[in-house]
């Protein structure tokens, strides 16, 4: 259980297995859940917008991660995953929800298009991890945040050095970035076990 199967409404739940699973209710499950991956692609749509490009690096500072990892871990890896592909998708077809509204398949083949497949990996290993528990105490969410971060640089770095080199590419694309990433995985920390506790869900 992650925590958008706390809130899942009353039409939405499938049947016991014992007892088959209604048409309705699996039209209904279907439904929400469809409901979730749009609004988290859009969460992360958002949170790429608050970007600080760096003049040294084609690799702005954003709340991208945070919004992709926290999108991640609240859904789960199926429709955390499916957010991320519904976000990427979106970007390539053109609409504006890259960093710095950008748009289109060039962002995906350009010097951050590495991060953004990374992405993938990140939100599935995020939701994996929440659907065990690591959302639910600051210090497993931190580990799952750091894990999810690997994730995103180890498909970032590679595809980075492509245009940077291979001698600049830490400088470029990882050290600058450090400082943001603690801030943004101490406020995971902070919100997800404080969303399980303010819904009143117990451990599992």
């Amino acid at each position: 259980m992650v925590l958008a199967d706390t809130i899942r409404p009353g039409f939405a739940r499938a049947g016991a297995a014992s007892r088959g699973i209604s048409g309705a209710s699996l039209s209904g499950s279907l439904l929400f859940d469809a409901g979730l991956v749009l609004v988290g692609s859009a969460v992360i749509a958002l949170s790429a917008q608050v970007a600080f490009p760096l003049p040294f690096s084609p690799v702005p500072v954003t709340g991208q991660t945070f919004g992709v990892l926290l999108v991640a871990s609240m859904l789960g890896r199926a429709r955390g995953l499916a957010a991320v592909m519904a976000y990427l998708a979106e970007g390539a077809a053109g609409l504006p929800v890259f960093a710095g509204m950008a748009a289109g398949p060039a962002a995906l083949l350009g010097p951050t298009g590495g991060y953004l497949m990374g992405f993938l990996p990140g939100a599935y290993l995020c939701g994996w991890l929440a659907e065990r528990g690591f959302d639910r105490t600051p210090l497993r969410t931190i580990c799952s945040m750091i894990l999810g971060n690997v994730a995103i640089f180890a498909l970032g770095l590679p595809w980075l050095a492509r245009f940077v080199g291979s001698s600049n590419v830490w400088a470029l694309g990882f050290w600058p970035f450090l400082a943001g990433d603690v801030v943004k995985i101490g406020l995971a920390a902070a919100l997800l076990p404080l969303g399980w506790r303010a819904l009143g869900a117990k451990e599992r």
